[in-house]
């Protein structure tokens, strides 16, 4: 599939007023509101483009896989940083695209922070190029960055470009039986030291803390911390990227609030499981969505309705009317027909 064929079909539904799903391996497609339009496989423009370890930059089409990139990555020693999750047969651009980032987010940053550039086909069927390949700063609006958990609803992302890093040489988990204010307050004091701490979680009782980096620094960081060490790392902390750890199994609503990481105990009815260093609280709950979500706005955060077989709520905390404008009049500007995901986000466009 060429790009310019892909750049056809966009324009042509278009000229139809014809919404189109944009869409790589569907591993994405419970986030965010219902899909809807005709389906658009963007899995046929794929391929790594250019990747030179030395520079810590890869470059690849929208629709590759993301094992395949992980894999050439690995033979190097390197990885994404921002560990983000699968979740199934994952494409590079809707990885992108769903903005989620993984246990290593909170000391290694976001998925957007590690996005330097893309080209990008918009509901005209242009073909528009941001950023680039190198970390610098530019001039002018960051739309590299701005398609980053967008839900396709701007553009398709043709390629991009990520930074990378090496791998850690060392990893090891510490279980500490601990209830949950207390793990807050040792999760966020522990982050503010000069530890190797990679990844932080606490659910029923047990606060999980991984160190990575150095085989030296690893070693002298556990004794100082204490706790029992976990036996398979790398499977615990796949499980909770993943979300097949036993919390996220069931049939209650799934939430994911985003709060500050100091903030107290939300005391919401329901099954949690916290994450970066309490940045990020999974809630499992048939509370209403009006009663979580103004528990998240009083704590300075917000929460989105993640998997739940109805939606009607709306995936995403409603904006308020300036938000709104400035959202709309960013779709309308890339995409005036609104063909491009539409609803996806927000029911308005």
């Amino acid at each position: 599939m060429t790009l310019a064929a892909l750049q056809e079909e966009i324009r042509v539904a278009a000229a139809r007023a014809a919404p189109l799903r944009l869409r790589g391996g569907g591993s994405k497609d419970f986030y965010g509101n219902e899909p809807r339009g005709e389906l658009l496989d963007v899995r046929r423009y794929a391929g790594i483009v250019d990747y030179e370890p030395s520079e810590l930059v890869l470059t690849a089409r929208g629709g590759t896989a993301l094992a395949e990139v992980e894999q050439a990555l690995a033979e190097h020693g390197q990885c994404l940083p921002f560990e983000p999750p699968h979740f199934g047969a994952a494409t590079l651009g809707g990885c992108i695209a769903a903005g989620l980032s993984g246990p290593r987010r909170a000391a290694a940053g976001a998925l957007r922070d590690f996005v330097l550039g893309v080209k990008l086909i918009d509901g005209r069927g242009r073909l528009l190029e941001f950023g680039g390949r190198v970390m610098k700063n530019v001039a002018g609006y960051d739309v590299s960055r701005l398609v980053a958990g967008s839900l396709g609803t701007l553009g398709f992302i043709a390629e991009a470009s990520v930074k990378v890093l090496p791998r850690p040489s060392a990893e090891r988990t510490l279980a500490f039986e601990m209830a949950e204010a207390p793990a807050l307050d040792a999760m966020n004091r522990w982050a503010g030291e000069p530890l190797p701490v990679s990844a932080s979680a606490w659910h029923e009782g047990t606060l999980y803390v991984r160190l990575s980096g150095s085989a030296a620094a690893v070693q002298a960081a556990a004794p100082r911390l204490g706790g029992s060490e976990l036996a398979d790392t790398v499977a615990f902390w796949r499980s909770l990227r993943e979300q097949t750890h036993a919390f996220f199994s069931g049939e209650a609503p799934l939430w994911r609030i985003a709060v500050p990481s100091a903030t107290a105990p939300l005391e919401l009815g329901g099954a949690q499981l916290l994450e970066w260093n309490g940045g990020l609280r999974w809630l499992r709950s048939s509370l209403s969505a009006q009663e979580i979500r103004a528990a998240a706005e009083r704590a300075g955060g917000h929460a989105t309705l993640f998997r739940a077989r109805d939606k009607s709520a709306g995936a995403f905390t409603p904006l308020d009317p300036v938000r709104l404008r400035l959202h709309r009049e960013l779709k309308r500007a890339f995409d005036p027909a609104g063909i491009l995901n539409p609803g996806r986000m927000y029911a308005q466009f």
